[in-house]
């Protein structure tokens, strides 16, 4: 796919020896500037971000940016994107921002957007704990129990809902050690001890044995 976006772009004159004028970038719609924003040339990179700041549907190859190879490209992709970064695009962009994430020189987008989400609302986070990629969901919960967004009880049915074992051990350790009153710690006990992973099971029965209900 990347060797056909070249072949797209030498139809612009001189793009394969040298950086092209800004006038010439200026002229490009949408498609074809992402196309330059993935260019080999970083000096061709580093044109296309300052054509990207007005045009919110190029984020995503912002935040891929801000691990460039190349200094001066990378850093400007991360003042855009900390410029950029708002919490309606912070949960559009978490999967992608955790993805990148994971590659060298990844971490600033994570702390960009852990900076964020430390704000969000149990509403607006919510979103995220159903995501599709485990990466978003054990991000979204460590979040959640970090800002004591949930209650021991959604912690519990969290664990037992969740189908990533880490996820579940996140949840159900902070549902049972949660402060909170004997109603509370009551209300945690059914989904941990009715979950369908016995991992998450054996924590219901521990906790049982706890409160003195287990002989």
């Amino acid at each position: 796919m990347r060797e056909v976006a070249w072949c797209r772009l030498r139809t612009l004159p001189g793009w394969e020896h040298s950086a092209p004028p800004s006038a010439e970038l200026t002229q490009l719609d949408e498609s074809r500037l992402a196309l330059a924003l993935c260019h080999r040339d970083g000096r061709i990179r580093q044109e296309a971000l300052h054509q990207s700041v007005p045009r919110p549907s190029l984020l995503r190859l912002v935040v891929i940016r801000c691990t460039d190879w190349v200094g001066p490209v990378r850093e400007h992709a991360r003042q855009l994107l900390r410029q950029a970064l708002n919490m309606d695009s912070a949960l559009n962009l978490a999967p992608i921002i955790l993805r990148v994430g994971r590659r060298d020189r990844g971490t600033f987008g994570i702390d960009v957007l852990g900076q964020i989400l430390r704000q969000a609302s149990h509403g607006q986070l919510a979103v995220l704990f159903t995501d599709p990629d485990r990466i978003v969901r054990r991000f979204a919960y460590r979040l959640a129990i970090e800002g004591q967004l949930l209650r021991p009880a959604e912690l519990a049915r969290a664990a037992a809902r969740d189908q990533d074992t880490v996820a579940q051990d996140l949840c159900a350790t902070a549902a049972l050690t949660a402060p909170g009153d004997q109603d509370a710690y009551q209300c945690v006990l059914p989904p941990l001890l009715s979950a369908r992973n016995p991992r998450i099971r054996s924590a219901g029965v521990t906790a049982l044995r706890r409160v003195g209900r287990l002989k």
